[in-house]
């Protein structure tokens, strides 16, 4: 039987075997609940709900998890990063630092700008409320935007094998993170994501659908156009499918598998 954990590290570098040189499979944001599945030294290796296994050093999660924080409602952190301090001020000590994506607990309480939040083993910080985000309830065309709007919000970030932050992102991480935002959970990987989402036709794509191509995935964002975290160009960019346009992408172009949609 495995034991739950929560990760407590703004961002938790999931390996490929025990091993600091080993190749980075993923990065677990921090409020993830893992299962620990074995322990071996300093390492453990976990299952996270998005079904991705791979080793964490132990010092990133805690298995003591308070009540306040298993019973409190949560909410992700929308901007790029978010200061987690001591009191409702900018000069106040800072806990940690997280990054989009992460997940806090929130107490209720509230001073002007700031939202009191608690993290997995009890102690309690502010950070401001407008970096925060509840789980969403969008459906339809307000989703599908939504959902481009939150990729685009990674625009520039450079890219990274197995990112999945506005410090580092790859193209499955882009894909992953603009659904886990609009409260959707897909694979973390661009063949498991295309295997588990429904296959459509490029003419019935639509905004926030997902194209799919040899080894690499991009979240189209209409006419023509979608935005990627693309190795060749460094960074996540704006790209095009249409031969006339300066942002066409010929070799992507000519080897796109299809389109992908949950929505």
């Amino acid at each position: 039987m495995s034991d739950k954990a929560v990760v407590i590290k703004s961002i938790a570098p999931l390996k490929q075997r025990p091993q600091y040189e080993s190749e980075l499979a993923d990065e677990v944001l921090f409020g993830s609940e893992v299962d620990i599945l074995e322990e071996a030294g300093d390492w453990i290796y976990i299952h996270t709900a998005y079904n991705y296994k791979g080793y964490l050093e132990k010092s990133y999660v805690t298995k003591n998890k308070s009540m306040q924080w298993e019973e409190a409602n949560k909410a992700y952190v929308i901007a790029s990063f978010a200061d987690v301090l001591s009191k409702p001020k900018y000069s106040a000590n800072c806990f940690i630092t997280l990054t989009r994506g992460a997940l806090i607990a929130l107490t209720g309480e509230k001073q002007e700008q700031w939202a009191e939040v608690l993290l997995p083993e009890g102690e309690k910080g502010w950070v401001r409320a407008e970096g925060l985000l509840g789980v969403p309830q969008r459906s339809g065309s307000e989703l599908r935007q939504s959902i481009v709007e939150t990729a685009l919000m990674y625009l520039g970030t450079q890219y990274r094998w197995g990112g999945k932050t506005p410090m580092g992102i790859d193209c499955s991480g882009l894909s992953f993170m603009a659904y886990l935002l609009n409260g959707i959970v897909i694979p973390r990987d661009s063949g498991d994501q295309l295997n588990f989402l429904t296959k459509i036709s490029r003419k019935e794509t639509k905004p926030g659908d997902l194209l799919f191509f040899p080894g690499h995935v991009a979240i189209y964002i209409g006419e023509d156009k979608f935005v990627h975290a693309t190795g060749s160009g460094a960074a996540v960019r704006i790209n095009s499918l249409n031969s006339d346009s300066k942002l066409y992408r010929k070799d992507l172009d000519e080897k796109y598998i299809c389109t992908g949609t949950v929505l």
